[in-house]
């Protein structure tokens, strides 16, 4: 399968590394997640594409502020598991697209599709919100 054109709202699977993971010396994720991409603008002159990711967890926030539950029946549309999960305002990944960390799916596939308009309005303002509090991170991935 053929690697996705990055758009704000694609969910895609990545390697995400966790701020946490990072500051212990990790340069890798440890699992690959579904994370929605953020921003995705061209950069440089070779055509690079700035890509921001927030993860999509399992693990229910310490603070509600920092998270957003997805409706089960998004979950479902995408192709998630049964479990609950949550978008994380407050981590965040960088990276150069398609980077080394962009991973297939079981099927072949490197996405699960798109979020609704308003999940991905509210993931947009929570991200804005925790960054005007200063709680939210920044892992960058081009290094």
């Amino acid at each position: 399968m053929s690697i996705p054109v990055p758009k704000p709202g694609l969910v895609i699977r990545y390697s995400f590394l966790w701020s946490s993971e990072q500051r212990r010396g990790s340069i890798e994720g440890s699992k690959d997640r579904p994370c929605a991409i953020v921003v995705a603008v061209p950069r440089g002159e070779r055509g690079q594409i700035r890509t921001i990711v927030a993860p999509i967890t399992h693990s229910p926030p310490i603070d509600p502020e920092t998270s957003l539950e997805i409706p089960a029946k998004i979950c479902r549309d995408l192709g998630l598991d049964d479990g609950r999960h949550w978008l994380r305002f407050d981590e965040l990944n960088d990276f150069l697209w398609p980077g080394y960390d962009l991973r297939p799916k079981p099927d072949g596939r490197y996405d699960y599709g798109m979020l609704p308009k308003t999940l991905f309005e509210a993931l947009r303002k929570g991200i804005m919100e925790a960054q005007r509090r200063k709680a939210g991170r920044t892992v960058n991935r081009e290094d």
